[in-house]
């Protein structure tokens, strides 16, 4: 695996593979795929999925590993309201919201920009919003052997909002904690410093 791709490179073979099946389900669902609002979409919409989903093919451990250091601070980090966007495996309708990672190292911490990189490696796959807070917990976790990590994860599902309940106000709240952060007074922490807003 490669940590990282350029987004605008896709193998033409799997492209016009998807293309091919796109120009299908137009057909089936009761459009005319050779209209002229609808020539590109097929090729649009195949290297739309492949960009939505490319996170298969990076190594989030990898990018974490690329910016790694060794320090003596042993005090909470915090990224907080990091923008994630992915793909409901169930209907393959996007998930939206934002990510709260923390983190207390222990002789070693990563660069600030690694951790909205790693959301966005497990985002980038068909998913589900309670496996997606632990990917990126357990990868944190296990990479830079951290005293503790939390991640919480808020987000609004188009499948629940379009479709279904058509609940468009209701949004999904995950978390997880490893290490220090079960210690209640530290996960407590944590959580009042993302909910609290800097002036």
């Amino acid at each position: 695996m490669s940590s990282y791709n350029n987004l605008e490179e896709y193998n033409i073979k799997i492209t016009n593979e998807i293309k091919d099946r796109y120009s299908t389900i137009l057909e089936e669902i009761g459009e005319q795929a050779d209209r002229e609002g609808l020539l590109k979409t097929p090729e649009r919409a195949a290297k739309a999925m492949l960009f939505l989903t490319q996170g298969y093919k990076q190594d989030a451990a990898a990018i974490l590993k690329s910016a790694m250091f060794h320090e003596t601070y042993n005090e909470m980090v915090i990224v907080k309201d990091i923008e994630l966007y992915s793909l409901c495996e169930h209907h393959m309708l996007p998930f939206f919201g934002k990510a709260h990672i923390a983190y207390i190292p222990k002789g070693k911490i990563v660069g600030l920009s690694k951790l909205p990189r790693i959301v966005d490696v497990f985002a980038r796959r068909l998913q589900v919003q309670e496996r997606l807070t632990e990917q990126i917990l357990d990868c944190i976790n296990e990479t830079i052997e951290p005293q503790g990590v939390a991640v919480v994860i808020e987000a609004s599902h188009m499948c629940m909002m379009m479709r279904g309940v058509q609940k468009q106000n209701s949004v999904t709240t995950t978390s997880g904690f490893r290490g220090s952060f079960h210690k209640e007074e530290t996960r407590n922490e944590f959580l009042k410093l993302i909910s609290s807003k800097l002036s």
